[in-house]
């Protein structure tokens, strides 16, 4: 073979190497801006859990009459979307994941316990549903179940939706399970105390929950007042 030849060769091979180094180069980049962006996550949810723990010390000691409408419930909603963001990218048994969800497990059943001692306190009526889910025993319908719980908090707004991970190792979490009695069956909810088991529809939660009729009532017509 020719000078010419071999040249060609190793123009090929340094074009070849410059292509890969280059896409080496491009890959760890996104990846360290992935790693940036999760660690981003992980701070903003630990600093989100702390501030929440600071409003139920400040919730629990206000009159009735300055309650109004807190932000709580929408912060714990964010938590909750940042960590399943997290949970998709580093995987449901990464240490660190594992650890916020148990902190944030105890988060809501912090809320859930005092917001049922101020309905009763205050005679606020604000309906509960806990739901209870598996990331490890198959089950399909769990992902639907949430998207309808979604959408049941979008259409309700003052309906207050606890997520727990049934397999999560937390003495509380264990302790709910145990008060309403609710079996390794997913996905599952406690409504009116009373746990109902598989993929429901909104129209059936609906049936399940005829108070959410006036408490649409209730939301549109304050809606209008202050319009």
């Amino acid at each position: 073979m020719n000078t010419h030849g071999y040249g060609k060769y190793l123009w090929a091979l340094v074009i070849t190497l410059l292509i890969f180094f280059g896409i080496l180069s491009i890959s760890n980049y996104f990846d360290s801006k992935r790693i940036d962006e999760i660690r981003s996550v992980e701070n903003g949810i630990s600093f989100n859990i702390l501030s929440s723990e600071t409003q139920f010390a400040l919730l629990s000691v206000t009159p009735c009459e300055n309650l109004g409408n807190s932000s709580l419930t929408q912060e714990l909603d964010s938590i909750g979307t940042r960590l399943e963001y997290l949970e998709n990218t580093r995987g449901i048994d990464d240490p660190e994941v594992v650890q916020l969800k148990k902190e944030y497990s105890l988060l809501e059943i912090k809320d859930y316990v005092l917001m049922n001692t101020v309905s009763e306190k205050c005679h606020i009526k604000s309906p509960f549903i806990l739901y209870f889910y598996s990331n490890i025993d198959n089950c399909n319908d769990c992902k639907n179940a949430g998207t309808v719980l979604t959408e049941l908090r979008r259409e309700y707004p003052l309906v207050r939706v606890y997520s727990f991970d049934y397999n999560i190792p937390v003495p509380a979490v264990k302790t709910l399970t145990d008060i309403f009695k609710v079996k390794k069956e997913f996905p599952a909810l406690v409504i009116h105390e009373k746990p109902v088991y598989g993929l429901k529809s909104l129209s059936d939660i609906q049936k399940m929950m005829p108070e959410l009729a006036k408490l649409a009532s209730s939301t549109t017509a304050t809606s209008t007042k202050n319009k």
